[in-house]
């Protein structure tokens, strides 16, 4: 790989989600590849295009039809790569920014509501059974739970320790989330690599979401696809606040320094 690409692959997330670790995000490379130096093309336009794309393929999932099932799965990918862009662009370009990360994720969580909104209401209109709505609305409620448990404990946690946050870090061993593995392409180091990622299935994440709602939607099986995404979601949402519950009732074992 020459120089460039080489420093584009280092932006690539090390820890990132299932289908994200070895199809959108190197898709995302390739994509910066040509675009990276676009001085008016900045992370946030990403973001910004990201996001429209995804309301773009929520609304055609809403309209039905099989074409546009089909339509909306490839839009949910590329909404996806301009996702996996505008952090690949802040941290190639030296430009990361809290304010960016934060409208990043925020526009996550949204897109993620509306996509499986819409597959609720499509099954519903295909149907005539309000099941897939509810499925729908347990899975997006559990899935921003899983979320939002770790920003009550953090708040439960500062209003007893204001230096809980530094204390958490200072306990924490430092980890580099740039790179995947070695430049040097090694065919069976790439299928150790690649068979380790699978267990990222497990997860139910966004990286999982992304396969998951594109294979319904071209499958046209949508409340099947229901009702794994309500059930992960249900487990996960239930594991993480029952986690950071017990994370909060033993870190009160521990007096906080004066």
């Amino acid at each position: 790989m020459n120089d460039k690409m080489v420093r584009l692959w280092a932006t690539k997330t090390r820890d990132d989600e299932w289908w994200s670790s070895f199809v959108t995000a190197p898709l995302a490379v390739l994509g910066n590849y040509a675009v990276v130096e676009v001085a008016w093309l900045t992370p946030n336009l990403l973001t910004l295009t990201s996001f429209v794309t995804a309301i773009v393929a929520a609304a055609l999932i809403v309209v039905g039809g099989t074409v546009k099932f089909v339509i909306a799965a490839l839009l949910i990918h590329v909404s996806h790569i301009f996702d996996c862009m505008d952090g690949q662009m802040a941290r190639y370009r030296g430009m990361t920014s809290a304010a960016g990360s934060f409208f990043d994720r925020v526009t996550d969580q949204i897109q993620v509501t509306l996509w499986f909104g819409a597959v609720g209401y499509a099954a519903y209109d295909a149907s005539s059974e309000v099941l897939p709505v509810f499925l729908a609305m347990v899975g997006i409620a559990f899935y921003s739970l899983r979320g939002y448990t770790k920003y009550v404990a953090i708040h439960v946690e500062m209003s007893r320790d204001s230096q809980y946050l530094q204390r958490m870090a200072s306990e924490e061993p430092l980890a580099d989330d740039r790179g995947t593995h070695d430049h040097q392409f090694d065919l069976r180091a790439t299928l150790r690599w690649f068979l380790h990622e699978q267990r990222k299935i497990a997860r139910f994440d966004e990286g999982v979401f992304v396969f998951m709602l594109a294979l319904a939607l071209v499958l046209n099986r949508l409340t099947p696809m229901l009702w794994l995404f309500a059930a992960s979601q249900l487990y996960y949402g239930l594991f993480r606040t029952w986690q950071q519950g017990r994370n909060i009732q033993l870190d009160r074992q521990i007096p906080v320094a004066k």
